[in-house]
């Protein structure tokens, strides 16, 4: 399996806790993780009871969690000392033979109170550390200083300050998927990975949400302290046919707050054999649909801000169902009244790859499908709604957060189309001619997303690994559209797969795709943005700041950082790049894009940069970091 970031979501700042909450797997968290996932953990709750008292017994039980690592290492390593005492050994025949056991050592050695530890006598050495049984805890002890240190050291680096956004990312590498959690400081411009979460399935989706689910222990009352009514969570769908919400308030977590879709008895995860011969390959059969559940992989996911416990999801088995977070999830596989989806919508005759809640009607849902066609409906009336036929494969759609009623698709063959939903016919075999037409890349138009700040703005990524910001201005007077393209950059994220706008700067867009890495690009480091966006900018109250710089903020990977190492064990290296001379240089400034080479990339730490002349007209870049 490839390595990729497959979506990326932003959370707003202030949302996340400033001090996030480490995972505890005790009583109730098994119960609720028993209960979650159908499965028993009696044996690996005894296991882990018997190395907890095994540590215990060894004197580091209240040492915390290298204690219990210990512990089970050398679980191992234990030896029965009975059984060893009793084994045969080799005897010589000349060597004497050993006495009989004394009747009276347990009289003589006071055997019968070797484990009263009162009257054991204290000396040696080590005679006074039976003192350090007296501190119940660290705190109580004077001596011991270096946990609370680090307790206070790992606290602060997990601090997540009010003014700092996450970065939450579906990562996949070397066939292990994950949710990576990032930390994004604008003003520093600093990227960093804050914790991550493992996942069992490759994701595919991710949408944030601030509802508690039912079954999530902060939404439960715990003594004097009552449910929580929001929350920082992100949903995620995957290949499997199965929905899970995870608390990014709480780093190394093992298991989801709330799975959707996971029923005890069913076919969902067996796949369906399609024939052996190449021609019975041709068609795939589908597998059973159920309203209670997907049967299929979950493309999309969107949650409807008003109606804050429902969320809505997109399946590669043809439908769209609806989840009520406030419900229990549980599913016995019959798709009974009161299981499962609350709703299910079959409206599309093949992959529904996206769907997206309308934010000024929280009712009306917008959604796009594999079969070149997008529809939009009432959820409470279903049957009438509207759609377009796009002519191609849909692999994004947004509506436009400024007119509640318009929307943009786009499709597999590089084109955006923008369409009026109150001019869409019931009908599909009628004509729905978009508004205006965006020829946008050289490939499928894979991400698209609006910027939430500034109207008319519109950001796109394709195949073709280019990510480009759109302007589109209205003209009152001819009553159209004009669409031009403000700026176009490669940043270096292989083919993209996902891009998204901050929901607190206008101008930071968040991109990821093929090879695994994670860029946030200011786009207003670019001069021709700041001066086709300014205006709409200044309109909306917000002031246009210059800065310096490329304007792309990312995280280097271990492989980059180790290659600047390779030169020995000198620090720095020094890397010359002979340029042409002066004489031949064009008059006209000419700014070349590319990727620098990996003993020229930048480190977190402090760098250096230089540019020396030598006689012979020829020039030395010197690196330093």
């Amino acid at each position: 399996m490839a390595s990729l970031i497959s979506c990326v979501s932003w959370v707003k700042r202030g949302v996340a806790a400033e001090h996030p909450d480490k995972y505890v797997l005790d009583d109730k968290e098994l119960e609720r993780v028993s209960a979650l996932a159908r499965i028993e953990l009696e044996d690996a709750k005894k296991e882990l009871e018997r190395a907890h008292k095994a540590a215990e017994s060894m004197g580091k039980g209240a040492e915390g969690e290298e204690a219990d690592d210990a512990g089970e290492d050398d679980e191992g390593e234990w030896v029965d000392e009975d059984d060893a005492m009793d084994q045969d050994e080799p005897m010589d025949e000349d060597a004497p033979t050993k006495p009989a056991k004394n009747t009276d050592a347990l009289e003589e050695y006071d055997l019968d109170n070797y484990d009263d530890e009162d009257s054991m006598p204290a000396m040696g050495p080590f005679s006074n550390i039976k003192g350090l049984q007296f501190y119940k805890t660290n705190e109580d002890d004077p001596y011991i200083t270096l946990k609370e240190d680090d307790e206070n050291e790992e606290r602060e680096e997990l601090q997540v300050l009010p003014s700092d956004n996450l970065l939450v990312a579906a990562k996949t590498e070397d066939e292990v998927s994950q949710l990576e959690i990032y930390v994004y400081d604008e003003s520093e411009e600093n990227l960093y990975v804050h914790h991550d979460l493992m996942l069992p399935s490759f994701p595919l989706c991710l949408e944030w949400l601030d509802f508690p689910p039912i079954s999530s222990p902060s939404a439960k009352t715990h003594g004097d302290s009552p449910a929580k009514q929001f929350g920082n969570y992100i949903a995620v769908g995957t290949l499997d046919p199965e929905i899970e919400i995870w608390s990014l308030d709480v780093v190394e977590a093992m298991y989801p707050d709330m799975v959707l879709g996971r029923p005890d008895k069913t076919a969902a995860h067996i796949p369906v054999p399609l024939g052996t011969g190449k021609k019975k390959r041709k068609k795939t059969k589908h597998r059973p649909v159920s309203t209670a559940y997907h049967v299929d992989a979950v493309l999309s996911l969107s949650w409807n801000k008003t109606h804050r416990n429902l969320l809505a999801s997109a399946s590669a088995d043809r439908t769209v169902k609806l989840w009520d977070l406030s419900r229990d999830p549980t599913i016995n596989g019959e798709g009974g009244e009161g299981e499962g989806a609350l709703r299910s919508f079959s409206v599309h005759k093949d992959k529904v790859q996206a769907v997206q809640w309308n934010d000024k009607e929280p009712t009306v849902l917008l959604t796009g499908s594999y079969d070149r066609t997008v529809r939009t409906f009432d959820t409470r009336a279903p049957d009438s709604g509207v759609g377009a036929v796009v002519g191609a494969d849909v692999e994004a759609l947004r509506w436009d957060p400024w007119e509640s009623h318009a929307f943009y698709v786009s499709l597999e063959n590089g084109i955006v189309l923008n369409f009026d939903a109150r001019t869409l016919p019931s009908n599909l075999s009628t004509p729905s001619p978009a508004r205006f037409t965006l020829s946008a890349h050289d490939g499928a138009v894979s991400a698209l997303d609006i910027n939430p700040h500034i109207p008319g703005c519109i950001a796109t990524g394709g195949t073709d690994k280019l990510v480009k910001i759109w302007n589109i201005n209205e003209d009152a007077d001819l009553n159209k559209r004009q669409v031009s393209l403000v700026t176009s950059r490669e940043l270096g994220v292989g083919k993209i797969f996902s891009v998204a706008w901050s929901p607190d700067d206008p101008l930071s867009l968040a991109a990821a795709g093929s090879k695994a890495k994670l860029q946030v690009w200011d786009v207003g480091a670019n001069a021709g943005a700041r001066k086709a966006l300014g205006p709409k900018l200044a309109a909306a109250g917000r002031a246009v700041k210059e800065k310096e710089g490329g304007g792309l903020i990312g995280v280097e990977s271990d492989h980059e950082d180790s290659s600047g190492d390779e030169g020995g064990d000198d620090e720095s290296s020094n890397i010359e790049l002979k340029l042409r001379p002066f004489q031949s240089w064009p008059a006209t400034p000419t700014y070349i894009y590319g990727e620098v080479p990996p003993l020229c990339k930048r480190s977190h730490s402090s760098q250096s940069g230089g540019l020396s002349g030598a006689s012979d007209n020829n020039f030395k870049i010197l690196w330093r970091g």
